[in-house]
């Protein structure tokens, strides 16, 4: 029944709509990146009172503007919770609903629905009143003992593995006790947030010049507000070490000297992106967007970030924080050679540089990033600027303070 109304609902809002491609508009209608519309599942074994539970949780949607979705009863194992993840369908909260195996077989048994009304009621825990109604229920066709008792086990297998994909939006609840109190307690439950340091779900963009602190800033923040920290020259070289089909073809384009096709990466950024760690706690992104259609496909891939950073730094600033890079060959430590120098002579005999960090090198990119970030920062009219040349941690409460402004009304230039 809870999917029916849901399918109902998806029917009702293509009618409305009338989209050109109807498949694509259900999924981005699924995964609206809404922060308050509901998107709950309703898991539990046979005669558990999923059913009941999905009949009042509509009155949770309709206060809505975005009315969100509730599933009941899927996914009914971890492959499809997968498949529903990796379609950006991701559940806001789970509800499970748990009772001892003799008291749902005892349900089951005991079902009765009214032809006329198609009400559901039960022998011990919900007779009705009225004896015209006691007089015309009828048993339904359902599963015998034997048959429950096998779903019951089927059930019991493959919960962990959908405990494991939603651990950190799941909550169960005790079915074993009077429906109302059930119910109480599941609304409570769905119209609560998760805990959070942050003080909404963060989808964040820095877009800055080569050494202007953008790695060390999504760190920070990372740390502080557990947000999920997303390179992405980092997420290429981790799909390439994967050495999967698409991590091949990755690493055919970097071995070439070539551009990895924008195409080819919000493939692998709209996976990570979808995943559940950054559906729920929010994501940092670096290294992307780098120009205006960079951009514009972000947006139109459904993740569009609420807090966007662009970092401002003086040219001689950037060549002096990247040229005077090095890295020891033996540890892999990196060092600089004013601001971290090596600790002994030994250590700074053996230092080695990065062709890329060469000045001829870092005046190309840097020429690079601003060929195209004018478009960029248009397209991103609500963006904050940050003057990078800075102390790291003053840096970092600029930001800070940004984050926690409920909306980014206007822009903010730092000199």
């Amino acid at each position: 029944m809870g999917l029916f109304l849901f399918q109902l609902n998806m029917l009702e809002e293509l009618i409305i709509h009338q989209p050109d491609d109807p498949i694509q508009f259900m999924i981005s209608h699924l995964k609206q990146n809404n922060d308050d519309a509901p998107r709950i599942c309703v898991l539990g074994p046979p005669a558990s009172g999923k059913t009941t539970v999905v009949s009042v949780l509509p009155s949770v949607r309709k206060h809505h503007p975005l009315f969100g979705w509730i599933l009941e009863g899927f996914p009914e194992n971890q492959e499809q919770a997968w498949i529903l993840q990796s379609s950006g369908i991701i559940p806001r909260h789970v509800v499970v609903l748990y009772a001892p195996d003799a008291v749902l077989i005892e349900r089951n048994s005991g079902k009765r629905i009214d032809p006329i009304t198609e009400e559901v009621y039960h022998t011990t825990f919900d007779w009705p009143g009225e004896m015209v109604i006691q007089e015309r229920l009828v048993k339904p066709e359902d599963p015998s003992e034997q048959e429950i008792s096998k779903k019951l086990l089927e059930y019991h297998r493959s919960f962990p593995g959908i405990f494991h994909v939603y651990q950190k939006v799941l909550k169960s609840f005790n079915a074993d006790q009077p429906s109302m109190d059930v119910l109480s307690q599941v609304l409570t439950y769905v119209q609560t947030r998760h805990r959070s340091a942050a003080p909404f779900t963060p989808r964040i963009v820095f877009c800055g010049p080569p050494g202007s602190g953008k790695s060390l800033q999504a760190a920070l923040l990372a740390q502080k507000y557990g947000v999920v920290n997303i390179c992405c020259g980092q997420l290429l070289k981790e799909i390439v070490a994967g050495k999967t089909k698409l991590g091949e073809l990755v690493k055919t384009y970097i071995d070439s000297g070539y551009q990895v096709p924008d195409k080819l990466v919000m493939k692998i950024l709209t996976e990570r992106l979808n995943a559940l760690d950054c559906m729920t706690n929010g994501w940092v992104l670096y290294g992307f967007p780098r120009d205006v259609e960079q951009g514009q496909q972000l947006q139109e891939s459904h993740f569009v970030p609420n807090r966007v950073f662009f970092f401002n730094l003086p040219y001689e600033s950037i060549v002096e924080r990247l040229s005077q890079r090095r890295i020891d060959p033996v540890t892999g430590e990196r060092y600089h050679t004013t601001f971290r120098p090596a600790p002994t002579p030994e250590i700074q005999a053996r230092l080695r540089q990065n062709p890329r960090d060469k000045e001829e090198n870092i005046e190309m990119c840097v020429e690079s990033y601003y060929r195209n970030i004018k478009e960029l920062e248009d397209f991103y009219e609500d963006a904050f600027y940050v003057n990078a040349d800075e102390d790291p941690f003053a840096v970092f409460e600029f930001i800070e303070s940004c984050i926690i402004k409920p909306l980014p009304c206007k822009k903010f230039k730092s000199s």
